[in-house]
């Protein structure tokens, strides 16, 4: 059984990219042709891990050709807590998105849908995420038009100038024109990879169409970009392929559980009020062979999410953790239609952990 890999929070990890790239120089673990670019667009590809370079070298000839290699992602290795800290450039327990789903007010709030149970009113963003993304710099975001006003978005991209794309040639040619007018970071985000594994996994037609459609989209924004800008591409988390077998109840815990959130691969798990001792000795013994099973103390304490976390940031977190360390994905009763998705990310496996960090120059003539 591998080992679960720890996010380089102090080296090349995802939340150092926008903090590297516009420093002034440029992070010496970037890749050399972005750290001597005059511009660089920066693609996050969604759900992109590494391992689609290492499974599938024949569907992505463009990327695989391009300068780099591989870094980590944060923990959880999800999307909204990837996204936060690559915008932001902070570890999870400084920007406290910490999963898809998180504990507030005593209820289960939807980080991605921005929405709180029941009808209730959501949280405005800014009391949820405080923090300034891309270092208070105002640079351009090139993501899908309907992301303009969401929650999510507020959260983690307030500030940004929004650049709003609904074809995929749209988000070339914004990226094309933003970068020969000389904007020095633009930031560009495309979800198809991530929408594609969870709806028909990793394996098959379907999935091997979309890695050549992402291979594309990268061979096209390298022919658009001129020779002075760099394409640096990576991603915010990486995938477990998932079947309906490897979805999980946790009834053996029965009353111990007051509230589950996190994700299918990350779950979070909230004792009842005195019972976070008992509810760790029972998640070890019941599912220890197929999760690294850990308190809130130990992540805080280990600095699995960083350091800094305040306020109502550690109450985010569950009193219990199970991060898979095999295919199983745990089933929150309160979300069963989650267990229909047939790819899972969040835990801390070399295929969730790991993404790509690769450049190329632009190739227009």
């Amino acid at each position: 059984m591998e080992e679960p890999v720890r996010p380089d929070l102090d080296g090349a990890s995802v939340a150092g990219l926008v903090p590297g790239l516009l420093a002034h120089p440029r992070h010496s673990w970037l890749p050399a042709i972005a750290r001597e670019a005059k511009n660089v667009v920066l693609l996050v590809l969604d759900g992109f891990g590494w391992h689609c370079l290492e499974d599938h070298p024949e569907l992505l000839p463009t990327i695989c050709s391009m300068q780099g290699g591989h870094i980590t992602t944060v923990v959880p290795s999800t999307t909204s807590t990837a996204l936060t800290s690559i915008a932001t450039g902070l570890a999870p327990a400084q920007h406290g998105l910490l999963g898809y789903r998180i504990v507030l007010s005593g209820s289960v709030f939807n980080v991605l849908r921005w929405e709180m149970p029941n009808g209730k009113r959501p949280p405005d963003p800014f009391d949820v995420q405080r923090h300034t993304p891309f270092l208070g710099r105002e640079v351009p975001v090139v993501t899908r038009s309907e992301f303009r006003a969401t929650g999510f978005t507020q959260a983690h991209l307030r500030g940004g100038r929004f650049m709003g794309w609904q074809t995929v040639a749209t988000l070339v040619e914004h990226c094309c024109q933003l970068a020969e007018a000389g904007e020095p970071l633009v930031y560009a985000y495309y979800p198809g990879v991530d929408s594609v594994a969870h709806e028909f996994g990793l394996r098959g037609p379907y999935w091997r169409r979309e890695l050549r459609f992402v291979d594309d989209l990268v061979a096209a924004l390298l022919e658009g970009l001129p020779p002075e800008t760099a394409l640096l591409v990576t991603s915010d988390h990486g995938q477990v392929h998932l079947e309906r077998e490897d979805w999980m109840d946790l009834r053996a815990l029965g009353s111990l559980v007051d509230m589950m959130a996190g994700d299918g691969r990350f779950r979070y798990l909230y004792a009842q009020r005195g019972g976070a001792r008992e509810l760790a000795e029972a998640a070890r013994e019941i599912v220890g062979d197929h999760a690294w099973v850990f308190t809130r103390r130990e992540i805080l304490e280990d600095g699995w999410i960083g350091s800094g976390a305040t306020g109502t940031i550690p109450g985010r977190l569950g009193d219990v953790v199970l991060a898979s360390k095999d295919t199983t994905a745990f089933i929150d009763p309160k979300l069963p239609n989650e267990a229909k998705l047939r790819s899972g990310h969040g835990s801390l496996t070399r295929a969730e952990m790991l993404v790509p960090l690769v450049a190329a120059t632009g190739r227009r003539g």
